[in-house]
């Protein structure tokens, strides 16, 4: 089957995974649909712009900031190789998604290296996320603003995994986050403006979050995960990277970037625990976070 230039472009324009192109200088000079379906930014806001500069912002699980220093593009053009990896993207909501990346040469007839091709694909677990939404929308067991599930919701959700731990054996961790310095932001730029960081940080938990894993607003800018199956090594390790995550993550409010960072109180059930004594836990790491100068997880 023999497929005309425009054939190619509408199937490579329609791609569900994202597809742009960049020159020796690492210059955007093509960005498909599914790009900008999945980080919210349209062609408009990066053809012409380099990926090196501060809007996409590509980290690693450390958060490094690999537009400025291992960036798989920049590899790609140095050595004509493909690489292939995992990162996280920033949205032009702010939040952090993972995504696959595949980079490859693009050559002319001669075999030199033009530029670069990179495809990425959204690895979250939105598909879940939205089913849980549209569960918690039935029960009114939603956040109206973020929408996580809400305090009673994580409440009850809590309750199951203590029936879980008991009868099955199945252990689980809970992460109480807050917004650090939540009333400056409102402060020196509104409500709405607040309103948006919310959302943004809501926005981080949902795309990073592992299936089974549940996050809440339990109320002002403060947030609860509940993580199944977990020991506290690895719950310190998915906290920590959210953490990570959030303080690499900026909001675009004119011409000033917005960014928050959150501290948490990281704790796994222990046997006699309730649901207050739990959350009391999780809270007094929290303030020991705070205590210790915010932008950290105290665990215990």
């Amino acid at each position: 089957m023999n497929l005309n230039s425009k054939a190619w472009e509408h199937i490579i324009e329609n791609l569900y995974d994202g597809l742009y192109f960049v020159d020796k200088d690492r210059v955007i000079t093509y960005w498909n649909k599914g790009a900008e379906n999945i980080s919210g930014f349209p062609a408009s806001d990066v053809v012409g712009t380099s990926c090196a500069d501060d809007i996409l912002t590509h980290v690693d699980c450390d958060g490094n900031n690999l537009c400025k220093g291992t960036c798989p593009l920049a590899q790609c053009i140095a050595d004509g190789k493909r690489h292939q990896t995992e990162i996280y993207m920033r949205h032009k909501d702010g939040h952090r998604i993972p995504v696959s990346v595949r980079v490859s040469p693009l050559l002319d007839e001669n075999g030199n290296v033009l530029g670069g091709i990179e495809l990425f694909t959204d690895i979250t677990s939105m598909a879940a996320n939205t089913l849980r939404v549209k569960e918690l929308e039935k029960l009114a067991l939603l956040d109206g603003l973020t929408h996580l599930a809400n305090r009673v919701f994580i409440e009850r959700e809590i309750q199951n995994r203590f029936y879980e731990m008991r009868r099955y054996n199945v252990p689980f961790g809970i992460l109480f986050i807050d917004v650090d310095h939540f009333k400056k932001v409102n402060d020196r730029y509104g409500h709405d403006v607040g309103d948006r960081v919310l959302k943004f940080v809501a926005n981080a938990f949902v795309t990073n979050a592992r299936p089974f894993d549940v996050y809440g607003r339990w109320g002002g800018e403060e947030f609860v995960g509940i993580m199944r199956n977990i020991d506290m090594e690895d719950l310190e390790h998915l906290g920590n990277r959210l953490r990570l995550l959030i303080e690499k993550s900026y909001l675009t409010h004119g011409e000033e970037n917005i960014s928050v960072t959150v501290s948490i109180g990281a704790t796994v059930a222990k046997p006699g625990d309730t649901t207050d004594s739990i959350i009391k836990r999780a809270d007094l790491l929290l303030y020991q976070s705070k205590a210790g100068g915010r932008n950290r997880l105290t665990s215990g």
